[in-house]
């Protein structure tokens, strides 16, 4: 299956809090989107790994991505290597997506970090044909997607793209977050408090979407940066 957006996120719940709103517009326009968490989430302090699958099946059918794959790395102590790279790498070409979505290129939590970087260098990597990978018995055509954006997660950063949408889409978002629904607000949990688990971190999903759409004129947004260039042909193509 060829795919119009691949995302991929440290964590599970990464892509649901920074990308999905982008991502369920695209998918209500009829592209095809699919989902990569590299780990299952397993230091969390509140739930566990099992858990934190299931919420991400539910998520993805919230978001009605076509696809969701897990890498299995170690949540906190993955790294930026050769075996993470060529993982990541097998997923982008079989997928072969136009776009790539990955981390916060810095944040609070430093898998977030960490995962940009290895996204991002296995795209590269994934348009040499040098580099040899290997799916289910068969070898890998070289592919490199058009463009990386990294989503914006817990710290601010200014924006170099901002995808806005209505209202719906914040409400389906905002379902998609939900499914997680050990990791964030709910009063009757007996799990320690976490600072995602406020009732604040759970707002402030919505009223940030609604600061980033008010600089685009838009009810909603979700910001992006990109290390490449942005470009138009035509002043006609600036929003």
């Amino acid at each position: 299956m060829q795919l119009d957006i691949l995302a991929f996120g440290a964590h599970p719940d990464d892509i649901e809090l920074g990308a999905s709103g982008t991502l369920i517009k695209h998918i209500k326009e009829g592209k095809k989107v699919g989902v990569v968490h590299l780990t299952r989430g397993e230091l969390g302090t509140r739930g566990n790994a099992d858990l934190r699958d299931i919420e991400a099946k539910k998520a993805s059918e919230v978001m009605g991505v076509s696809t969701l794959d897990n890498l299995g790395f170690r949540d906190g102590f993955f790294v930026n290597d050769e075996k993470h790279q060529l993982a990541i790498v097998r997923m982008i070409r079989k997928y072969r997506p136009k776009y790539v979505l990955a981390n916060a290129v810095t944040d609070r939590h430093p898998d977030h970090g960490k995962g940009a970087d290895v996204v991002r260098n296995a795209v590269f990597l994934s348009g040499l044909p040098k580099v040899v990978t290997e799916l289910e018995g068969a070898v890998q055509s070289a592919y490199r997607p058009d463009r990386v954006l990294h989503y914006i997660q817990f710290m601010p950063i200014d924006p170099d793209l901002i995808i806005g949408f209505d209202e719906e889409v914040m409400n389906q978002k905002m379902k998609a977050v939900e499914a997680y629904s050990s990791q964030f607000y709910d009063p009757n949990s007996d799990e320690p408090e976490t600072i995602i688990s406020s009732r604040n971190f759970l707002e402030s999903v919505r009223y940030r979407a609604m600061d980033m759409g008010r600089l685009m004129g838009a009810p909603y947004g979700e910001g992006f940066t990109s290390e490449k260039m942005l470009s138009v042909n035509y002043l006609s193509d600036l929003a």
